[in-house]
């Protein structure tokens, strides 16, 4: 049996097995970590069959621009998907090489018409910002570019170095900070002028357009994770599935669990951990989690305590004030 095949099948089994275990009902469902819109939309959207779901639960599918067609989009929509992610990272063609990325400015604008037309009044674009290879003026054409298909969402993050990449291998092509932080003040002006409310730090929205599914996350919802090295969390306790698909797909084959590590916070790193998700989000913390000595960082808001723009690019440091 062909890999993919092989490994859609244990997602299916995983699912029922938690089905059986008593999984409830899902608010959200989120197609996501690669790009699950190269597979064929019958195959899955045979995943998506077998996750039981509240009535309108959020369904979102990332998609690469390159792999839309109306076609996977009238399956998606006829099958219960109301949401889209696409992958744009870049709208200039020389920022979009140095990330190795093969669409254009053009597919990104055909995908968002084709959403459109498919129904889908929901949708993100994913930005990426701090390629060496872009210039401030690239990044605000790229936000300029992305706001003139109107979306209601877009998600903007600063590129970042893993290890084991080869970016990381090339120290040349690092991100530069102040660069970055230049670059995210650019979006965070241009997308607040255009309408877009940043309510998490990297994510800016139209009211009632914001992702459920990562509101789920900030506000330390309990999740499941079905595939590999997919991510779960109940009651304190997190735990992520093995890395490899054939890894996966072996451990669902013979009936064990394909969890790889897990990890339980107690009740105090618990509750640090919920504040420095809210810091993140518009709707701050309580006034008590923080000093009353940050300048300029926060503002207080009634009896909540947010980060001003300068406060969200130094959100690490503002967090370890939080007590």
């Amino acid at each position: 049996m062909h890999v993919i095949d092989a490994y859609l099948d244990a997602c299916v089994a995983d699912l029922d097995r938690a089905v059986v275990d008593g999984l409830p009902a899902a608010t959200s469902v989120f197609f996501g970590g690669g790009t699950p819109s190269l597979l064929p939309a019958d195959a899955l959207m045979r995943v998506l069959d077998h996750v039981p779901r509240d009535d309108g639960a959020e369904v979102t599918v990332e998609c690469n621009p390159d792999t839309v067609t109306p076609g996977l989009l009238r399956t998606y929509r006829a099958k219960g998907v109301n949401r889209l992610s696409f992958g744009v990272q870049s709208m200039v063609p020389h920022v979009l090489q140095s990330l190795g990325r093969t669409h254009d400015r053009a597919n990104v604008e055909t995908s968002v018409r084709e959403a459109r037309d498919a129904g889908f009044e929901s949708f993100n674009l994913d930005l990426i910002y701090g390629a060496v290879a872009e210039s401030l003026d690239d990044w605000r054409a790229t936000v300029d570019a992305a706001l003139a298909v109107e979306p209601p969402h877009i998600s903007a993050y600063g590129l970042t170095v893993e290890p084991g990449t080869p970016l990381a291998d090339d120290p040349a092509r690092h991100p530069d900070d102040d660069d970055q932080a230049d670059k995210y003040v650019a979006a965070d002006r241009a997308l607040a002028a255009a309408g877009l409310d940043c309510y998490e730090i990297s994510n800016w929205a139209r009211p009632g357009f914001e992702c459920r599914h990562n509101l789920l996350y900030w506000s330390q919802g309990e999740y499941l994770g079905i595939g590999c090295a997919a991510h779960s969390h109940r009651a304190g306790t997190r735990w992520w599935n093995v890395r490899t698909p054939a890894r996966y797909i072996d451990a669902v084959a013979n009936g064990t669990s394909p969890t790889a590590a897990s990890e339980h916070l107690d009740e105090g790193d618990r509750r640090i951990e919920g504040l420095q998700l809210a810091l993140r989000t518009r709707g701050g913390v309580p006034r008590g989690a923080l000093p009353d000595d940050l300048g300029d960082l926060v503002e207080r808001r009634g009896e909540r305590v947010v980060l001003t723009v300068r406060g969200r690019l130094l959100a690490n440091e503002v967090a370890l004030r939080l007590s």
